[in-house]
Parts: structure tokens; sequence; C-alpha cells
């Protein structure tokens, strides 16, 4: 192996850090533990790090004893979920990526003036759950083109269509395209659902693979958005692994290899992929070099209630 190509950009989004950084203040802030629903964020190391300084991860609310604090991850919660959160007197502070709100307003507003919803997503992500469950009926879910001709809705005139924000590009197209075939006055989003990150990891994929013999992707096997990169490579010809960290790297799979790409999924951390970087220079790799790729500068706000105030000087 004569180099190492790093995707660019990769790694945490915005959504990824607001999320993080959210538990991080609130264990600064309120003492361990803090309780969070669902993963934080869908990595190992995350999880288990955050789990070490005080955050208990829980799937149901009766798990939290009265009067803590809880984070919603960033997946989303659904209506249900946060209804019984209120009612049991947690101090919430929600992480759910301001981009999968941004679903959830559009559903609401929808809703109100009439529409029932197709949703293109993966049945049990969290995610996928939190947005049909901002409604109790009305919203039906597609994986994939045969789901399409399965679809009832009660009615055609006011439909609308959403999507998982972490789903693959060409595929949510197939299907999106699928679905306004066969309902061709439904409504789509204003801007799409697919969020800025998953677009622009997939497109540093798209352009890594035809420089590359084979893809490392970093990230936990339940990130959504870290296997639609792996499948992507794939699809593109190249031979690709999804490895959580350096230590599930098997030399075998760069036997004959001049050139590796590396990329990493939205949720995992720089030091994972220099992690990785450094077994591929241990196996021989002379130069590691970045791509040129889209540079992200988006940053969201954090929920109120959790600025650390500063030591008086």
């Amino acid at each position: 192996m004569e180099q190492v190509l790093l995707a660019e950009p990769r790694g945490f989004c915005a959504g990824v850090d607001r999320a993080i950084e959210i538990v991080e203040r609130a264990l600064e802030k309120f003492g361990r533990p803090i309780y969070v629903r669902h993963e934080i964020v869908h990595n190992t190391h995350v999880v288990n790090d955050l789990k070490e300084r005080g955050a208990i991860f829980i799937e149901e609310l009766d798990e939290v004893p009265p009067g803590a604090t809880l984070v919603f991850s960033a997946h989303g919660v659904s209506q249900a979920v946060q209804r019984e959160a209120e009612a049991r007197g947690f101090r919430i502070f929600d992480a759910t990526c301001p981009l999968v709100t941004k679903v959830h307003v559009e559903v609401a507003k929808l809703h109100k003036e009439g529409y029932e919803f197709i949703m293109i997503g993966h049945k049990g992500h969290p995610e996928v759950e939190g947005t049909m469950g901002q409604l109790d009926s009305g919203i039906h879910l597609v994986e994939d083109v045969a789901d399409v001709d399965k679809v009832q809705p009660s009615q055609t005139d006011k439909l609308a269509v959403v999507t998982q924000t972490t789903l693959s590009v060409d595929d949510a197209a197939a299907i999106t395209a699928a679905v306004q075939a066969r309902f061709p006055a439904i409504r789509s989003p204003k801007q799409q659902d697919i969020c800025y990150a998953t677009q622009n990891r997939q497109d540093a994929v798209k352009l890594l693979s035809t420089q590359v013999d084979a893809v490392v992707v970093v990230g936990s096997p339940t990130s959504s958005n870290t296997n639609r990169l792996r499948e992507l490579a794939e699809r593109l010809g190249v031979p690709a692994y999804m490895v959580d960290d350096a230590s599930e790297l098997q030399d075998a799979w760069f036997d004959g290899r001049s050139s590796v790409g590396v990329t990493a999924g939205a949720s995992a951390p720089e030091d994972l992929v220099q992690g990785v970087v450094q077994r591929l220079k241990a196996l021989g790799a002379v130069s590691v070099r970045s791509l040129d790729g889209v540079r992200e500068t988006t940053k969201f706000p954090l929920p109120k209630g959790l600025k650390i105030e500063a030591d008086p000087a």
C-alpha cells in the first residue's frame, strides 16, 4: 500500500456536535447522572465515553427516576414520548437535530391542512419512529420502490412525501420518483429532507471511490448514514469495509492494494479516523492526503438552560 486518501468532509456534522455538547453541558451543570433516551448518536465510542462520565442511556421513560434530567437523542422522539416525559416532570433537553425537527414541523403544519404523508425511511430506525410518531395516523412508511405500490392512503388529493434525513441520496431519489409516478400530485418538501452532511459525505465518497482500490468507512453498525457510505462505495465497484475503530482492520483487506480511501460517518469522532490512518501507515502506507471537498461551517445553537456560567474574574 502506497497511499491513504481521506474523504472531505467526513465525521461529525453540526447536529452530532450539538447533541454531544448538550449531554456534556448537562453533566457539567447538573451533575451525574444524566439520562439519555436512546443512544445520543449512533456511535459506540461516543456512547461509552459519555457513560463513563455519568450518562445513563435508556429506551423506556419508566427507567428514569422522578426529577431527573433527561436528554432526547439527536434522532428525535414521538409526540407520545414527549408528552409522557413532560407529564413525569423531568428536566428535559431536546438534542434532536434541527434538520430532523424541520421535518417534524413540516409534518405538523401540513397535517393541520389535511395532508396524509408517505415517509421514505428504514422501519425501526429511531428517527423514523420519531417522525411517524408526530401523528396518530395518516403517515405511511415505504422502505423501497416495491413498497410504493402497496401504500393505501385514505385519499390522494392531499398527499406529501417526507424522508429520513440519513438515507442514500440515490436510493431516496429512486423511491421518490416511484412515489411521484404513482401519485403525480404529491407534494415534495421545499428543500429535500436528506441533510446537507449526509449529502456531502456521500458526494465525497463518490469522488474518493474513483481514486482508490478499497475504502474504509469508520463508524458503528447502528449508524444509518455510515452504512450508506459503505454501500455507496461498493455500488461504485470498490471493496468497502466498515469498522468501529482501527482494531477491526484486517491486514488481508489491503493485500495488493496500492491506494486506500478512508471516510467516516457523521457520528464518528476524528480521533478514530486518525487511529485507522496510523494502522494503515503501520501496514506500509507512505503518504496520507486529504481530497478537496465542501467546507462545512453550519453550527446549531444549544437549547436554553445549558449555558455554563463563567467564573467571575
